[in-house]
């Protein structure tokens, strides 16, 4: 069982049924009566956000979570199909439960899938990939000196801001949480 002593940001508790991850909490101590704690958590299955006040030292359970390490398939009929690497089983996702990761999905590619009950909740890509430009406008000889970059689409269809000097054909690093350029691969 987990105290309300013990809330911090990101942990992951059980309530009303459904796995929660606290969001934000403020322990308030009242006047005459016992310390509360005011919390924000947000719902791992809808993804919305609740306010909930809890007495000081109520124990609410963990959630029965559990992360696998899966690779991805392929897509067929709006599925994306993941195997699990150790049992070889095959688990289809919706375009609604991947979100944005969707974007950055590419074959063969090892994810983390949060899973509660057996339940697939999310998905969590590694933080860095390396993707093909399919698609860029070419750079101009003395446009590449400023900051601002240009659009373009990466093989997996997902588009991003890139320096001047990107060509297509060319390999770059991006970040999966903030959908930005970090380099160019060798």
């Amino acid at each position: 069982m987990i105290s309300t002593s013990d809330f911090r940001k990101g942990l992951k508790v059980e309530f009303k049924g459904d796995p929660y991850e606290v969001v934000d909490f403020q322990h308030v101590k009242m006047g005459r009566g016992g310390a509360i704690v005011r919390t924000k958590l947000k719902n791992l299955r809808t993804g919305g956000v609740v306010e909930e006040s809890f007495r000081s030292g109520e124990k609410l359970p963990p959630p029965e979570l559990e992360e696998k390490k899966m690779q991805y398939l392929y897509m067929q009929d709006d599925l994306y199909y993941f195997m699990d690497s150790e049992t070889f089983e095959q688990i289809p996702l919706t375009v609604a439960q991947l979100g944005d990761s969707k974007q950055f999905l590419k074959e063969s590619m090892d994810v983390k899938i949060l899973t509660y009950r057996g339940e697939p909740l999310n998905v969590e890509l590694p933080i860095f990939i390396e993707l093909v430009v399919a698609n860029t406008e070419p750079g101009f000889k003395g446009n590449t000196a400023s900051g601002s970059g240009k659009p373009a689409t990466l093989e997996t269809g997902a588009v991003v801001r890139v320096p001047f000097h990107i060509n297509e054909g060319d390999t770059i690093k991006v970040d999966t949480r903030t959908s930005e350029y970090i380099e160019r691969v060798k």
